[in-house]
């Protein structure tokens, strides 16, 4: 059952008072109200549902008027809420047609978690083939990253991708057993498109955000014998933690990229 805590919201109110704690010129401890502006009251109330699957990736959401109806509140203060969640890339807004849950089955988001574009012409998804697949036993840094115990099922997968038959990244990921039951060896082997299109749409994961650590390190005999380049090779190394809702680690990947005719691609603002 999808439980949601409301708030006593008016759109007269544009926020609501929050106790913080402070401390006096004497050195008390006092109370003192801070704000929360309500846009962000009702992004965290849609978050709430989108977390609980009352929508799910790829379905429409209600419109503006029907979730201002829902909490109370103005319809420009869903629209600044949508907003938020939009830039964030939660949500996708489509012109005519509403506001919808963001998929990773969408082209556009395909790219979003593959920053490694070619040099000349259009960014394309790679081929994928997979390596190695098994179950296994965390190991303590990979555990601690994914905030499980040593020693927890998980499953490895080692994969190549390769864009236009050159191997050009060598990816190691560790996945938690306890997150996607029923994911078994046999289906992630036989599986060729994108990674988290599968874990969407087969057991409703979505990866939200990732932070990387990018390394320049040279090719080992196993990785450059796998991508077919020399021994010692520069490589560009990126080790990735994926999120998803409440700041939920669920992957750990560390991938090696060949940057001959590709470069990694990033927008800061």
């Amino acid at each position: 059952m999808f439980h949601v805590q409301m708030f006593r919201m008016s759109s007269a109110h544009s926020s609501l008072p929050v106790s913080r704690t402070t401390s006096s010129t004497s050195g008390d401890v006092v109370q003192s109200p801070t704000f929360s502006p309500l846009y962000q009251q009702i992004k965290k109330l849609i978050l709430q549902a989108l977390q609980a699957s009352e929508w799910r990736p790829g379905e429409l959401i209600p419109s503006e008027m029907e979730l201002a109806s829902r909490f109370g509140v103005s319809q420009g203060t869903v629209r600044k809420a949508i907003d938020a969640l939009a830039a964030e890339n939660l949500v996708v807004r489509r012109q005519g047609k509403g506001t919808f849950v963001a998929s990773h089955l969408e082209a556009r988001s395909q790219f979003r978690f593959l920053r490694l574009k070619p040099d000349v012409g259009l960014a394309h998804y790679p081929d994928n083939v997979i390596v190695e697949a098994r179950r296994m036993r965390a190991p303590a840094d990979i555990a601690r990253q994914l905030d499980i115990k040593t020693g927890d099922s998980m499953i490895f997968l080692l994969r190549i991708q390769s864009f236009d038959g050159a191997p050009t990244i060598l990816e190691e990921l560790w996945l938690p057993s306890a997150i996607f039951k029923g994911l078994s060896v046999e289906r992630m082997r036989d599986y060729k498109g994108p990674m988290y299109a599968l874990l969407e749409t087969e057991y409703g994961m979505q990866m939200l955000r990732a932070t990387e650590r990018i390394h320049a390190v040279a090719a080992d005999a196993k990785t450059a014998e796998l991508l077919k380049v020399p021994l010692n090779t520069p490589l560009l190394s990126v080790h990735r933690v994926s999120y998803t809702y409440e700041e939920k680690p669920v992957e750990v990947r560390r991938s090696f990229y060949v940057t001959n005719g590709h470069h990694y691609h990033n927008e800061l603002s």
